[in-house]
């Protein structure tokens, strides 16, 4: 298999990340078929369309962005979509509230939605900046394992089946 030299941050054994043709392929799958990460309390269901729509695209650019050396990350859209669902369980602190209000702001402003001035916050903080990341990080990383799990338990599937169907054709020599 044929691997790929990533322009990315050298490893702790001071070698450089080496991504195969699969490690691409999966990422690119996942860009449709991974679950959208939502605050756990059953509002998955109220992610608008728009925003799915939206979160497919970021991921898209996202994968264009890593390919190019860039460290895959959640996307503004994902960030959005989960910091949504989380307010509709519980309400937020100042620093979240700024937060969602600007991942907001920016996902509404790329899909054309109007933004009332009165609410759009065109900044962030460090401190507040750097949650964001650790929250978009997070989503990307709990997406993926998701992602691995689902690959890992149909190969296990396929594993049992194929055993199954040799033991069935495979004629046992002795019964007891």
């Amino acid at each position: 298999m044929e691997q790929l030299l990533v322009n990315s941050p050298v490893t702790q054994d001071n070698k450089p990340k080496l991504k195969t043709e699969d490690y691409y392929l999966s990422e690119l799958a996942g860009t449709f078929c991974d679950p959208i990460i939502a605050y756990p309390g059953g509002w998955s269901d109220v992610i608008p369309d728009w925003l799915k729509q939206a979160i497919t695209m970021e991921r898209l650019l996202m994968n264009m962005a890593a390919i190019s050396g860039k460290d895959p990350t959640g996307t503004d859209a994902e960030a959005c979509a989960y910091l949504m669902t989380a307010s509709l369980d519980f309400s937020f602190d100042h620093d979240w509230t700024q937060i969602y209000l600007y991942v907001a702001g920016r996902v509404c402003s790329k899909a054309g939605k109007d933004v009332p001035s009165d609410i759009k916050v065109e900044s962030l903080n460090d401190q507040q900046m750097h949650d964001l990341n650790r929250l978009k990080a997070w989503l990307y990383l709990t997406r993926v394992r998701a992602r691995q799990e689902r690959d890992r338990a149909e190969r296990r599937q396929r594993k049992e089946a194929t055993a199954a169907e040799h033991e069935l054709a495979q004629p046992a020599l002795f019964q007891f």
